[in-house]
């Protein structure tokens, strides 16, 4: 799904909407249509996360991802690795993610350019979005990128000038 077609939709719903009054209105209605631009992309997504979290409570052998690159958001079903999955997105669950309880939610504000990076890094490694962020994460809060750069900085030996 094209996140822009549905944004560009609401965004002339309203500006449909005030050029029923007067020019007030109708300016009133064009700034009303920036904001729901602007504002409407996370609404979505939350929506579908929602709805992603409850179709995959349901589901015996896997779950229901987002998975969004630029103005696509896809949902897509990944099946569990116990229930035999061997595909891609089978494997980028493994490890001890794949017994903890994964309901905590959390919603970022990010540039464009942070996003776009984040997607470049998980396209590369062929896993979604959402595993990335998770692995990056959790990479971070480890403290294991400190011990693996402590005495990479340090100068060692001796110059000569």
């Amino acid at each position: 799904m094209k996140m822009s077609l549905v944004v560009d939709g609401l965004r002339g719903d309203v500006i449909s909407v005030g050029e029923l009054g007067d020019e007030t209105v109708a300016d009133v209605a064009e700034r009303i249509g920036e904001v729901l631009s602007r504002s409407i992309p996370s609404r979505i997504l939350d929506l579908l996360s929602e709805v992603a979290a409850e179709v995959s409570a349901e589901l015996p052998d896997g779950r229901v991802e987002i998975r969004v690159a630029g103005d696509d958001v896809d949902l897509a079903y990944v099946e569990s690795p116990s229930a035999g999955g061997t595909g891609p997105e089978g494997a980028d669950d493994g490890g001890p993610e794949r017994d903890r309880d994964m309901s905590a939610r959390i919603t970022l504000r990010l540039s464009e350019s942070l996003k776009a990076r984040v997607e470049e890094g998980a396209a590369r490694e062929g896993i979604s979005v959402n595993t990335f962020i998770v692995r990056t994460l959790e990479h971070a809060a480890s403290g294991e990128h400190r011990r693996k750069s402590h005495g990479g900085n340090r100068l060692r030996g001796y110059g000569t000038a």
